[in-house]
């Protein structure tokens, strides 16, 4: 039998996307605009294209007994579901494969956790515990 591969993209946040697009338009609107210096184009356009990559590139992919987190060329890691702990929902700002600040945290192994945010998290989480039962999920009372 064939493992089945389920990918979960990124929930694109406002609260994420829409201040990094406002400090790049204002950035972008004052160098080149009003101060008119062109050569700032050759560092804010690579830096669009960078962040817009990133936002649509992150995606977290189970494949047979493995998680796999992608954002970009930046975050690549593996883990396997059945050393997953714990699921929990949060808002947590830190710096992570996510594109949204409506997160899970997945602890897993002796103490490691990553943030992510799967735009349908539900359905992430029951391709989760499909593979690992064991699984402690924490959501919060909506």
């Amino acid at each position: 039998m064939q493992d089945t591969i389920k990918v979960h993209k990124s929930k694109i946040g406002p609260e994420v996307a829409i201040p990094i697009m406002l400090i790049l338009g204002i950035i972008l609107f004052v160098t080149v605009i009003v101060e008119k210096r062109w050569a700032a184009l050759l560092i804010l356009l690579p830096v669009i294209f960078l962040l817009t990559h990133l936002f649509l590139t992150t995606k977290y992919t189970i494949h047979g007994n493995t998680l796999k987190i992608k954002c970009g060329f930046l975050f690549n890691k593996e883990i396997d579901i059945h050393t997953i702990r714990k699921i929990s929902e949060t808002n947590n700002p830190l710096s992570s494969p996510a594109a949204s600040l409506d997160r899970l945290e997945i602890v897993f192994g002796a103490n490691d956790t990553v943030l992510i945010s799967p735009k349908n998290k539900e359905a992430f989480i029951k391709d989760i515990t499909s593979v690992n039962a064991a699984v402690e999920i924490k959501l919060k009372n909506k």
